[in-house]
């Protein structure tokens, strides 16, 4: 893993670290703030947390990232979720960082919760912002609805591609790492890495559908909440906010800004 960066690590930087056989489009803030990574959508790109970023203002030390093959990061032949969560690693070790609240949206939410289970010395903190809510809701019926969906979005993703407003994966790519998030989000899976995560953890949960999504079928995931909540005193529910899935980080930034004020630790 190398950071071109010739700059202290404390300081306004962005560029790409080499991690494998890829490179990830890093953006850090700087600053002597509390050090906060953010996880991305499935296919989303850093830019999402903008206005988030913009309401915890400098306060904050702001780290974003591309995932592999979204936004300005480079193609990679590990897509896989596992990856993913050693990334985070891998981006603060590039900028030196070693402890950080570690928020995430929709399959980011995934990735910190993960991240924040295995990582209790390290983790300031925990905010899932509508995702890592365990719920079965995948069957193969289900794996064939989403293999069939991207199918059919193949042309327009592939017209997209180019302006990095889609990832640089294929059809078959991104419904297998759906599937493979469907898989993970089971409460035989999931409820175990909820159950161990020791620092303050907020949850901001939206209302109504997703893209993909069909009638109450997010209503039913997020219902899954109250019973983490239950088990683990440290994770609460911070807001649900009436935006939808889609729309969370765009219109209701100051419930996720709240949410990472509310874990962050006194007098860092």
């Amino acid at each position: 893993m190398t950071n071109n960066s010739t700059s202290p690590t404390n300081s306004s930087w962005t560029g790409m670290v080499t991690v494998g056989d890829t490179a990830l489009a890093v953006t850090d803030t700087g600053g002597d703030g509390i050090p906060v990574i953010y996880c991305n959508g499935q296919f989303a790109t850093q830019g999402y947390w903008k206005k988030v970023i913009a309401d915890l203002g400098p306060g904050f030390r702001h780290i974003t990232f591309d995932e592999r093959a979204r936004g300005k990061s480079q193609k990679s032949a590990d897509y896989s979720f596992a990856t993913c969560v050693d990334d985070v690693d891998a981006v603060l070790a590039a900028r030196g960082v070693d402890y950080a609240i570690v928020a995430g949206w929709s399959y980011g939410a995934f990735v910190a919760a993960h991240w924040a289970s295995r990582n209790p010395d390290r983790c300031l903190g925990a905010v899932m912002v509508e995702g890592a809510q365990p719920y079965d809701w995948f069957d193969e019926a289900m794996a064939a609805r989403i293999r069939t969906l991207f199918k059919l979005l193949s042309p327009i993703t592939a017209l997209l591609r180019p302006t990095g407003l889609t990832p640089r994966m294929s059809a078959a790519q991104q419904a297998e790492s759906n599937i493979e998030l469907g898989k993970l989000a089971r409460a035989r899976e999931l409820g175990p890495v909820l159950d161990n995560i020791a620092v303050p953890a907020r949850y901001v949960v939206a209302s109504g559908a997703s893209f993909g999504s069909k009638g109450d079928e997010q209503e039913k995931i997020r219902a899954s909440l109250p019973g983490v909540c239950e088990r683990n005193p440290h994770i609460r529910i911070s807001a649900k906010v009436a935006s939808n899935h889609d729309q969370i980080l765009r219109k209701d930034f100051h419930a996720v800004a709240d949410a990472v004020r509310e874990v962050a630790p006194a007098g860092r």
